[in-house]
C-alpha cells in the first residue's frame, strides 16, 4: 500500500477454487489407480508367456532371511510375503509399468492443459515488454 492510498479503495481478490478441484480429484485418483494397475499388469505379465523376457533371478520365491521368522510378530507379517510366487519381478515389471503410464499420463495432461490454454498472464501481472536487449560485448 503507497502512502496516499486508502485501504477502502483496494476490493479483495476473489479466487475461483471450483476449477482446481476437479484436477485434484482426478489426481487423487490416479494416484491410487496406476499403482492398482501396474502391479494387476505386472502379476499378469509374470504369469504369461511374457515371462521369458524377464530374467530368471527375478523368478520363484522371495528368500528372506531367517532373522525376520524368529519372532512371532515379524512372521505373521513376512510369511505371507515369503509366499508370494515371482514377488521381485512382480516388483521390478510394476515399477515399469508404473514409469510407463505417469509418464503417458503427464503427456496426456500437458496436451489437455496445452490446449485448454490458460490466460497465461494474471490480472495482477505487467505486460511484457516489447524491448531487446542488446548484445554485451567487452
Amino acid at each position: 500500500m503507497g502512502k496516499y492510498t486508502d485501504r477502502t479503495q483496494h476490493k479483495p481478490v476473489e479466487k475461483d477454487f471450483t476449477k482446481g478441484v476437479a484436477w485434484q480429484g482426478i489426481g487423487c485418483m490416479l494416484m491410487i489407480a496406476i499403482p492398482a494397475i501396474s502391479i494387476a499388469a505386472a502379476s499378469l505379465t509374470a504369469s504369461s508367456s511374457l515371462s521369458q523376457w524377464i530374467p530368471y533371478q527375478l523368478m520363484g520365491y522371495p528368500t528372506l532371511p531367517n532373522v525376520l521368522f524368529k519372532t512371532e510378530g515379524l512372521a505373521t507379517i513376512f510369511t505371507p510375503i515369503a509366499n508370494i510366487e515371482n514377488l521381485y519381478a512382480i516388483i521390478v515389471v510394476g515399477i515399469a509399468y508404473m514409469v510407463v503410464l505417469g509418464s503417458a499420463i503427464s503427456v496426456v495432461y500437458a496436451f489437455i492443459y496445452r490446449t485448454l490454454n490458460p490466460k497465461r498472464y494474471g490480472p495482477t501481472d505487467a505486460p511484457p515488454t516489447g524491448a531487446k536487449a542488446k548484445k554485451y560485448k567487452r
